[in-house]
């Protein structure tokens, strides 16, 4: 990494801690930190693997090329999440900053971006524009699972942020191909 990534990184890491212990803190009431717990677990995977297996059984055939579209913008999604892990070796608020703390314990070892909240915008941008009627589900749990992130001390609200970009941009690529 370069000594001016790293010096960005540094900036930015003290700009928004005080969201992050802030939000951390919330985290330190027993069921608080147990129901985004719940959530941060869901958005490993666990409901888009479900939504996926249900949409062809409610919607019929037509929902394969869905969820077709959904894989590919996961594998495009992950491919790009990976990169940017590798590259940018952001340390997670909860080692950089001694008043916030790890409620789960982190997937892997760096920040940015946020892999969580891109699946989850990815997959609800897709299921949204093709069956609208599931974003009265989805667009809330989009916002609970970004948001556990940085309640759980795991991630600093600017890699949420780019997690959704990414996520976004690259589900309506895929839905424009």
């Amino acid at each position: 990494m370069s000594k001016s990534l790293t010096a960005t990184w540094l900036t930015l890491d003290a700009r928004e801690r005080r969201w992050c212990v802030y939000f951390n803190r919330t985290a330190r009431k027993r069921g608080i930190a147990r129901l985004f717990s719940v959530i941060s677990r869901l958005g490993d995977g666990v409901v888009w693997y479900c939504m996926m297996l249900v949409m062809p059984l409610v919607y019929g055939p037509q929902a394969f090329l869905d969820v077709a579209r959904m894989l590919a913008a996961a594998l495009v999604g992950l491919i790009i999440y990976k990169h940017l892990k590798k590259r940018t070796m952001r340390d997670r608020p909860c080692v950089r900053h001694r008043s916030v703390r790890s409620i789960v314990p982190p997937l892997d070892q760096y920040s940015f971006p946020s892999g969580h909240t891109l699946h989850a915008v990815g997959f609800t941008t897709i299921a949204g524009v093709q069956y609208p009627e599931l974003l009265w589900v989805l667009l809330p749990l989009t916002c609970l699972i970004a948001g556990s992130r940085v309640v759980l001390g795991l991630h600093y609200p600017s890699d949420v942020i780019a997690g959704a970009l990414i996520g976004g941009i690259v589900s309506s690529l895929v839905l424009m191909i």
